[in-house]
C-alpha cells in the first residue's frame, strides 16, 4: 500500500476538482459534491461546471473555508 504524500496549499492546481478538495481536507468526494450542491449563502462551495465534471477555484475554496472559520470563531466570543 503506497501513501500519497499530503499536498502543501501552494501546490494545488488553480482548479479544483472534488477528489482535490476531498483529498486536502480528509473528506469524502460524494461530501464535497453535496457542499457543492449547497448554495454558498447556505455554506456550500461556489463551483462551476467543465463538460460533465465541476471544478472550483482555489481562492474560491479558500474563501469558503475562512467562512466556516469566521463562523465558528464568533460561537467562542
Amino acid at each position: 500500500m503506497t501513501k500519497t504524500k499530503k499536498k502543501h496549499w501552494d501546490e494545488l492546481p488553480d482548479s479544483l476538482t472534488a477528489q482535490d478538495i476531498a483529498d486536502f481536507f480528509g473528506l469524502t468526494r460524494r461530501t464535497v459534491y453535496d457542499l457543492f450542491d449547497l448554495s454558498p449563502s447556505h455554506g456550500g462551495i461556489l463551483n462551476y461546471p467543465i463538460g460533465s465534471a465541476r471544478r472550483a477555484d482555489k481562492e474560491d475554496v479558500r474563501a469558503w473555508k475562512d467562512k466556516l472559520k469566521q463562523k465558528h470563531l464568533k460561537n467562542f466570543v
